[in-house]
C-alpha cells in the first residue's frame, strides 16, 4: 500500500475505489437525504468522513476492515459526497441525528466509530448523547472547542485536497454548482462548534482513543492532549509523520491503528 505524503496521487485520484457495496440506499431525516453503504459482515463498524469530503475517502481503510471481519458503514453528511441538504445551518448535533437514522434503518443497535475530523467531533458528540448506540470512538484529528484549532495556514497538501474535494462534489453531489456556499457553511459551523466544556467531556462514558497525526495541520497537538486527559479513560495516540490527512499519507499506518482499536472495542464489549 503506497504512500502519498504530499497528496500528489489523491488530488487527480482521490483514494482507492471502494469495492463493490453489500448493500446502498438512502435515509431522509430531518430535510436531508442521507446515502450511506456498507461493506462485509461482523461486527458494524462506521466510518465518518471530514469536512468537504465524502465517504469514497476512505477507499483505502475499507478492505482492511472487511478482510478482518467487521462490517464496514460509510455515510456521506448531509449535503457532502451523494447526501442533499436543506437551508438549515450545518451543525454536529443535526449530522449525529443523521448518523443514528441510519444505524435505525439498518437496525444497528450498537457501532464503533472512526471519526475524521468533522466525522470525529460527531462520533464522539454520538458518544455522549447516544452511548447506548456507541461502542468506542477513534476520534481522529478534530477539536471539540475552537481553542483547539491552529491558526489557518495555507500549505500545498490542503490546496491539493481542497481541489480533490471540489471535484468530488462537482462529481457526486446534487447541487454540483454551489461548492463555494457549501464550503462556507461549513466552514462557518467549524468556526463555532463544537464548544464543548471540561465538565461535558469528564461525560463521555464510552471508550474512545484520541488520535493526531504529529504533523496535523489544523488541531493543537496540546488540544488532543487536553481531550484525552479530559475524557474518562481515554487513550491518546500520536501519529509519526503524517498529518491531518493520515488515512490517506500512510493507509497501513492508519489502518494497523483501527484495526487495534476495533478488536479491542469488541473484546471488552464482549
Amino acid at each position: 500500500m503506497q504512500t502519498d505524503d504530499e497528496l500528489k496521487h489523491f488530488e487527480p485520484h482521490g483514494a482507492a475505489p471502494l469495492p463493490d457495496a453489500r448493500e446502498d440506499g438512502f435515509v431522509d431525516n430531518a430535510g436531508a437525504r442521507i446515502a450511506w453503504s456498507t461493506y462485509g459482515t461482523g461486527q458494524p463498524v462506521v466510518l465518518l468522513h471530514g469536512g468537504l469530503g465524502h465517504r469514497g475517502n476512505w477507499g483505502y481503510q475499507v478492505p482492511a476492515l472487511v478482510e478482518a471481519g467487521y462490517r464496514a458503514i460509510l455515510i456521506d453528511s448531509r449535503g457532502h459526497g451523494g447526501s442533499t441538504r436543506d437551508a438549515q445551518p450545518y451543525s454536529y448535533e443535526l449530522m449525529a441525528s443523521d448518523v443514528l437514522a441510519v444505524l435505525d434503518a439498518l437496525h444497528v443497535q450498537r457501532a464503533a466509530f472512526i471519526g475524521w475530523s468533522d466525522g470525529a467531533c460527531t462520533a464522539l458528540i454520538l458518544g455522549r448523547n447516544a452511548p447506548q448506540r456507541v461502542a468506542g470512538v477513534f476520534f481522529f484529528a478534530c477539536n471539540m472547542d475552537p481553542g483547539g484549532a491552529k491558526e489557518f495556514v495555507p500549505t500545498p497538501v490542503i490546496e491539493r485536497c481542497f481541489n480533490r474535494h471540489r471535484a468530488d462534489y462537482r462529481a457526486l453531489s446534487a447541487t454540483p454548482d454551489d461548492f463555494d456556499a457549501f464550503v462556507a457553511a461549513v466552514s462557518e459551523m467549524q468556526r463555532t462548534q463544537p464548544n464543548y466544556s471540561a465538565g461535558d467531556l469528564a461525560q463521555i462514558g464510552v471508550r474512545v482513543v484520541v488520535a493526531i497525526g504529529e504533523q496535523d495541520e489544523f488541531i493543537r497537538q496540546e488540544h488532543a492532549v487536553y481531550l484525552a486527559q479530559s475524557i474518562p479513560g481515554a487513550e491518546l495516540i500520536v501519529l509519526p509523520n503524517v498529518s491531518h490527512f493520515a488515512p490517506l499519507q500512510r493507509p497501513a499506518l492508519f489502518n494497523g491503528v483501527i484495526g487495534r482499536f476495533a478488536g479491542t472495542v469488541f473484546e471488552s464489549a464482549g
